[in-house]
């Protein structure tokens, strides 16, 4: 298992992060638990920020809330001095009650609400991405009644095929997100814009997808953006004054990841676009992206507690942990590739390859097929690496079971950030008669 942060194994040969036991951390708060390398996140936030970063640009790196969000994730956002991204009225009030600046706060999302829309402008939400001509003329309609004023960016589709997950692929010509830069109803939609008394049209958004390993796509994106720029200048003498190139940026989770290079590929992506909007003869707008896997992903582990040992009368070995597709749902979802360590024995060698399986009673609840571990027994901790994106923020109830605690750990101290649910919180809004 590949350690990252401050992941060590101690002497007596068991896993730390952020200068706590693992098996300290089981026994105190439970399991499954998932467990936030703070200093991780910090720095990788810090990295993004140093790295995006070009004399003559204005330049802003705004976290992806939806990879993993929770009042102290907002703080740290905050202190850190990046942007949010939010995706839903459940996330954007989410910042509002953690006191996050709101407008700083981008809201996104393909098919946000009425209700949603006027939370936004309810709480002062800096910039709204338009998905669509019809959200486009719900958001005029909104801003008319309140006598209010917004600043939007139009999400746009550059039709740039990211190798990753089709599920995650977000910029194809028939993507569910955006109006692609072809679509000649997209004359209409800045027009309407431009037009409007209550929206401001800033600019333009796009987002290719997540997972991203090949540099390439995003160099692609960037001077696709930078001709669209230019092509919307000279047809309706708009000038962009904000860009908008999301985020993907590929993480490590198992052996053959090839993460991009950050600090180069972003540096790159600002020169590409510098030099284009030069050769172009539009003004350089000020450029953004939208990190959220890249910051905490590698930054989160999930601690399981092993229950049975099972070898099936076909020869396949199961170790059931108690979690699984609720606290873990993308091997499932998405066919995701995990690498673990028995958290109690880091030093064992590996004597046998299993299965990691979940409690839920159906067969997909798989959390890694085939890894190579010691001998596991009942009892022992299973660390899972590399769970800090996607797995707490699409947790269920499924088979009615509480979704696990999360704490920050640092300098030896741990913190919990969210409590564990009880059967209580699972029936809280049911009713019998």
């Amino acid at each position: 298992m590949k350690l990252f942060g401050t992941m060590k194994v101690n002497e007596k040969g068991e896993l730390e992060i952020g200068g706590c036991s693992a098996i300290a951390l089981a026994k105190e708060f439970g399991t499954p638990l998932y467990v936030m390398d703070e200093n991780l996140i910090r720095e990788n936030c810090k990295q993004f920020k140093k790295a995006f970063a070009q004399e003559g640009m204005v330049t802003e790196v705004i976290y992806a809330s939806k990879a993993f969000l929770n009042m102290a994730m907002c703080r740290l956002i905050q202190e850190e001095g990046l942007g949010l991204d939010v995706v839903s009225g459940g996330e954007m009030y989410t910042a509002f009650k953690a006191g996050f600046p709101m407008e700083k706060v981008y809201f996104h999302g393909n098919n946000k609400t009425e209700d949603e829309l006027e939370m936004a402008l309810t709480h002062g939400v800096g910039t709204i991405i338009v998905d669509n001509q019809h959200e486009m003329k719900i958001l005029h309609g909104l801003c008319n009644r309140k006598n209010q004023r917004i600043d939007i960016l139009l999400r746009v589709n550059p039709g740039i095929e990211a190798h990753t997950h089709a599920y995650i692929q977000t910029a194809t010509h028939d993507s569910k997100f955006g109006e692609s830069i072809y679509d000649e109803k997209l004359g209409d939609i800045i027009r309407f814009a431009q037009t409007s008394e209550y929206l401001r049209l800033k600019g333009f958004h796009c987002h290719i997808g997540s997972q991203i390993f090949e540099e390439k796509s995003f160099y692609g994106a960037v001077e696709v953006m930078v001709a669209f720029l230019q092509q919307v200048k000279e047809q309706y003498g708009f000038e962009t004054e904000a860009l908008n190139l999301g985020g993907g940026f590929g993480i490590y989770y198992s052996n053959g990841d090839d993460p991009v290079d950050v600090e180069a590929c972003l540096s790159t992506m600002l020169k590409l676009l510098k030099a284009g909007a030069h050769t172009a003869g539009i003004r350089i707008p000020k450029v953004m992206i939208e990190p959220g896997r890249a910051i905490v992903g590698n930054a989160g582990c999930t601690l399981y507690g092993v229950g049975n040992v099972k070898e099936t009368y076909g020869g396949k070995k199961y170790v059931f942990v108690d979690g699984g597709m609720t606290d873990n749902p993308r091997t499932a979802l998405y066919g995701a590739v995990y690498e673990a360590g028995v958290a109690n024995r880091m030093n064992a060698q590996p004597e046998e390859r299993v299965t990691i399986a979940g409690k839920c009673c159906e067969s997909g609840d798989i959390i890694i097929h085939g890894i190579d571990l010691p001998k596991v027994q009942g009892g022992d901790i299973i660390c899972v690496a590399s769970t800090g994106a996607y797995n707490y923020t699409m947790a269920s109830n499924y088979n009615r079971i509480p979704r696990p605690a999360v704490v920050f750990v640092k300098e030896g101290k741990a913190k919990i950030v969210v409590k564990r649910e009880t059967y209580d919180d699972v029936i809280r809004n049911d009713f019998a008669d």
